[in-house]
Formats: C-alpha cells, structure tokens, sequence
C-alpha cells in the first residue's frame, strides 16, 4: 500500500477538528456567557447591550477553527481543484487544525469563565465595561496566537517539497 493515500484523509481530518474542536468551545463558552447574561438582563434590561458583547466574545475561537478548516480544504482541492497530497504533508495538516482546534476548545471555555466574571461585573458596576472587556480579550490573546501559528502551517505546507 502508497502511504501518501493517507495523506488527503490526514488533511481532512486536520480541517475537521480545528473547525469541530473550536467550534465546540465557542458553543460552550457562548453559552455560558449567555447564561450570565440573562440573568444581568432579567433584572436590568438595559444593560443588554454591554454584556452580549461579553457573551459574544468566546465564539470568536469558532471562527478561527473555520478560517483554518477552509484554508486547509482550499489548498488540498477539497474546495476547487483536486491535488495531490502525500502523506507527511496530510500530517502537517492534521497537527495544523489539532493546534488550532485544541487551543479554541481551550481558550474559548477559559475565555467564557472572565467573560462571565465580567458580566458579573457589570450587573454591578455598569461603568466598568471596558475594564469588563480587557479580562476576556487577554484570554483571546492566545486564541490569535494559535491562530497565526495554524494560519502560517496551512499557507505554507504546499510550499514544502517532501
């Protein structure tokens, strides 16, 4: 059997997760954040406005996950013109969305605890928004940096001759 058959399906499965494993964290960290939310808006609804932001924020790791699943599909002809992918470059790939998928997962549950806290924040102190913001935006920090490191992996597999 070629080993470089496995490449296409190693590949595949690097998109999978990033965009799954990310996905999932954003799913959990915005829904916590949502909880939060409702209950600051229940007894204040005019505050709605403030904590969605911070609601919202954790689900930006899902979005990164995506942009990584594209790219990685576009440049393997799952989305367009089919190519050749052998086998160490599907498992560039795969270890490309595990970085990506794995610390979305990650960043983003984490990410919801300080938005929650910020939440709680303003449910007593409205004016303390931004200082509500900069706790869960630290956290993105990380999220962007694997972002980068997934997003360099991606553009530049095809680049490498194996």
């Amino acid at each position: 059997m070629d080993i470089n058959v496995l490449g296409m399906p190693l590949a595949v499965l690097g998109a999978a997760l990033a965009a799954l494993l990310a996905g999932i964290g954003s799913a959990i960290g915005v829904g916590m954040g949502g909880q939060a939310a409702a209950g600051v808006v229940t007894e204040d609804p005019g505050k709605f406005g403030k904590v969605l932001i911070l609601q919202l924020l954790p689900g930006t790791q899902g979005i990164y996950g995506l942009l990584i699943a594209f790219m990685t599909l576009s440049n393997i002809g799952v989305l367009g013109t089919p190519k050749e992918v052998t086998f160490a470059q599907g498992l560039m790939y795969l270890f490309a969305g595990i970085l990506m998928g794995v610390a979305g997962l990650i960043s983003a549950k984490w990410q919801a605890r300080a938005s929650v806290s910020g939440i709680s924040l303003l449910a007593k102190r409205p004016d303390q928004f931004g200082k509500a913001m900069i706790f869960p935006a630290m956290v993105e920090t990380y999220a962007v940096l694997a972002l980068l490191v997934s997003l360099l992996c991606v553009a530049n597999i095809g680049n490498i001759a194996i």
